[in-house]
């Protein structure tokens, strides 16, 4: 059996062995790692990429909110608190759900449920794009076919992602994660934790503060900012 791979990131001890205790219900997920503060899981989320973070949003120094902040790729998040104040702000961070403590054991199987469901299903259903394939963007009664190479910029709109190419910037109802997982690697790039470029469409690179760069598009007026450790790997990349 192929399982899912998990980390909790929770200051409290007692909680996580709660989580801890969950999750032996479910076989499917594993469980790689757990983390007590913020700084802990960006090492753990970047050394193991697991599938699910089980996310605490009230921890000392930093908050569950400023971590993924500071994730360029960002696994499928299950916010767990105590507070339910922060609901509306947790999916304006594409989270998958939010569970409020304490957790019963129903509610928390019906979440891995459609966590299962969901993964397996992109697994199964999702294929690469390739450059020349043409793709079918709808945003209220305006309609695009257009090929993949043209697209310039994707960029995460709360729980939507904007798509950009030409002049037009249409709003699609799917994660930057799912479209990312698709999009050929050696043309696509992604910049920081909202934005991924096109390559191709990359007018100019400007050297910007604390070592990050920013690059220009292509007949356009966007400049898309690349974050510290993005722009080591753009830098690699491109041989500077």
């Amino acid at each position: 059996m192929e399982h899912i791979t998990a980390i909790i990131v929770e200051d409290s001890r007692l909680a996580r062995n709660e989580l801890k205790e969950l999750l032996k219900k479910h076989p499917k997920i594993e469980l790689v790692a757990e983390a007590e503060n913020v700084d802990t899981a960006f090492d753990l989320i970047h050394t193991k990429q697991p599938q699910i973070v089980f996310l605490d949003i009230n921890m000392p120094e930093k908050n569950g909110f400023e971590l993924l902040e500071m994730l360029d790729n960002v696994p499928l998040v299950i916010f767990t608190t105590a507070y339910d104040e922060y609901a509306i702000k947790s999916f304006e961070y594409n989270a998958f759900d939010y569970l409020l403590k304490p957790i019963s054991q129903e509610r928390f199987s019906k979440t891995i449920e459609k966590v299962i469901v969901t993964i397996e299903k992109e697994k199964t259903t999702e294929k690469p794009f390739e450059l020349h394939r043409q793709i079918f963007i709808k945003e209220g009664e305006n309609c695009w076919l257009i090929r993949v190479s043209e697209i310039a910029v994707f960029e995460i709109v709360g729980n939507y992602t904007r798509v950009y190419f030409e002049k037009n910037k249409p709003l699609i109802y799917k994660s930057l994660n799912q479209i990312e997982a698709k999009l050929p690697e050696e043309t696509f790039f992604r910049a920081n934790r909202q934005q991924i470029i096109n390559l191709n469409h990359v007018d100019k690179v400007i050297p910007w503060f604390n070592g990050k760069l920013k690059v220009a598009i292509k007949n356009s007026e966007q400049e898309i900012e690349i974050s510290r450790r993005q722009s080591y790997k753009f830098k690699e990349l491109l041989g500077f």
